[in-house]
């Protein structure tokens, strides 16, 4: 009797990463490995790929061809965990065989149909590296190719400045007048007409064109509360206009300073 893991259904961006993921499973390479599998261990594959490799057999025969006596024991069990120590086993073993980390898939890609993209790209990969046979599959790992320069050429080097610094090709100080020399406010070269001396103000420094101080009396000279232009009659110094205050109904009448301050009326208070 075996034992079934129940793994929900995925919602929102669970379920979008995972219909991208699906989308990138290539069916064509899928037979291309179903072909290239059976040709070295000899079995047959089920129909459904990820059924036929889920128990993790036929991936241990697989190594073990390729690498002989990668995988000690090969559980033959129907049980989930027996299933699961045959994928663990293969993974490592294809780690020891010389595939990236980044190419390996996990154990529940495979055994729970997570990610099949995984699957096929951890056996593409394996694919290069394996046995020579009549399917042409797989991408060949880059081989590694060390170059020694000796010290002459590493110094070298360090004079020369990369293009991920930037570029100056193109920038010129061409034209450009030495340092501290007086800057004019005209180009010379455009044909217009200098400035006639040193006091001309350019309309780069702004205009006063409508600023006039005609009719300013001089600073310190008495100015007149009244406009002279309007032939109002002249006030005498005496005069407190309306503009200065209102004293009207303002009086000191019965006021009397220095002396003591009754605090009783004698005109209404008796003795």
């Amino acid at each position: 009797m075996t034992m079934s893991f129940h793994k929900g259904p995925s919602y929102g961006l669970s379920a979008e990463v995972k219909n991208r993921i699906a989308q990138k499973y290539d069916s064509q390479k899928e037979e291309e490995l179903r072909a290239w599998i059976e040709e070295i261990t000899g079995a047959t594959i089920d129909p459904d790929f990820q059924k036929g490799l889920k128990s993790g057999v036929i991936l241990c025969e697989l190594i073990n061809k390729l690498a002989p006596n990668s995988v000690k024991k090969i559980n033959q069990s129907a049980l989930n965990w027996h299933q699961l120590e045959n994928l663990t086993n293969f993974t490592k073993a294809i780690t020891e065989f010389g595939l990236k980390p980044h190419d390996i898939f996990e154990a529940n890609d495979l055994f729970e149909n997570g990610n099949m993209t995984q699957v096929q790209t951890t056996l593409l990969a394996l694919a290069s590296m394996g046995l020579p046979v009549t399917v042409d599959i797989g991408v060949k790992y880059a081989d590694k190719v060390e170059r020694m320069f000796d010290e002459e050429k590493m110094k070298a080097g360090q004079c020369v400045i990369g293009l991920q610094m930037g570029s100056n090709t193109g920038a010129s100080q061409a034209g450009m007048c030495a340092y501290g020399t007086r800057r004019h406010l005209y180009d010379h070269k455009n044909n217009i007409q200098a400035p006639m001396d040193n006091t001309t103000i350019s309309l780069q420094m702004g205009t006063n064109k409508g600023a006039s101080q005609a009719g300013m009396t001089a600073p310190g000279t008495r100015r007149a509360i009244y406009d002279t232009k309007l032939n109002t009659d002249k006030c005498d110094n005496s005069t407190m206009s309306l503009q200065m205050g209102y004293t009207q109904g303002a009086s000191q009448k019965g006021q009397n300073f220095g002396l003591g301050r009754q605090i009783y009326d004698a005109k209404t208070c008796l003795n």
